[in-house]
């Protein structure tokens, strides 16, 4: 469940007590405190209350530009420690020195999941424990096999799927998110309308139809061949995020 960003951390803990009272809630996705920029001192203060008063277990939303407000490697362990801190979404925008030092830094139970989708491969590869994605919203299960195929160290089969997974990631993202996502899911029946709200504009034709033709390739169908023992003892971790739009 994503939980509005917002800068009011006293509204944030009654929207996340409504959302635990509710029973059906596992977690719940927040980003930073958007706008106001509180440094890290202030964010790891706001999520500390979110933490110890909110009644939900949290995945720290890390997208630094929509929010304003990049978060320290030092900063994102240190929400790894408290116990109701289970994971980062890190949308960071950058595969970097920082990213490698949280993968191979961040606490025990903590999972970093990629969460800018036209590069959830490199990360895995990297350690990532899995992704919060709104591409996987379409070809879901191919997602769902790039993870396995690095967790089971079949880099080969993982590197190709990965850079077609990408390309089609890239198509996705063409205009503003979730426009050409909503396009491709209507164009393959699953939605019954492609429709967003102002200020954004539903994609263009040939967008969707970029996106669409990548929907239903299926290059990598013999990627498992051999493979089919791939460990069952790893964290397998597959979220699906959807947008309002």
């Amino acid at each position: 469940m994503l939980v509005e960003g917002t800068n009011d951390t006293a509204a944030a803990i009654t929207t996340l007590r409504e959302l635990a009272q509710s029973g059906d809630v596992a977690a719940a996705l927040v980003p930073a405190p958007p706008y106001t920029r509180p440094g890290e001192a202030g964010t790891l203060a706001h999520f500390t209350a979110l933490a110890e008063h909110g009644g939900l277990p949290l995945v720290v939303y890390d997208i630094p530009y929509r929010t304003g407000q990049p978060l320290s490697t030092s900063t994102l362990n240190a929400l790894g420690h408290l116990p109701e801190v289970v994971g980062v979404k890190y949308a960071t925008g950058a595969i970097d020195a920082a990213t490698m030092e949280l993968l191979s830094s961040s606490a025990p139970g903590f999972a970093v999941l990629g969460g800018d989708d036209a590069v959830i491969s490199p990360l895995l590869a990297a350690g990532a424990r899995g992704g919060i994605l709104a591409s996987a919203n379409v070809r879901t299960a191919d997602f769902a096999e790039l993870i396995s195929l690095w967790q089971g160290d079949a880099a080969g089969p993982a590197r190709r799927l990965g850079a077609e997974l990408a390309r089609l990631s890239a198509a996705l993202f063409a205009e503003p998110n979730p426009t050409v996502i909503k396009g491709v899911l209507h164009a393959q029946g699953r939605i019954p309308s492609p429709a967003v709200r102002l200020p954004l504009l539903a994609a263009s034709a040939d967008s969707v139809r970029r996106a669409a033709d990548l929907a239903t390739t299926r290059t990598h169908q013999a990627t498992l061949r051999g493979q089919t023992d791939l460990p069952s003892s790893r964290t397998l971790t597959v979220s699906v995020a959807g947008y309002a739009g």
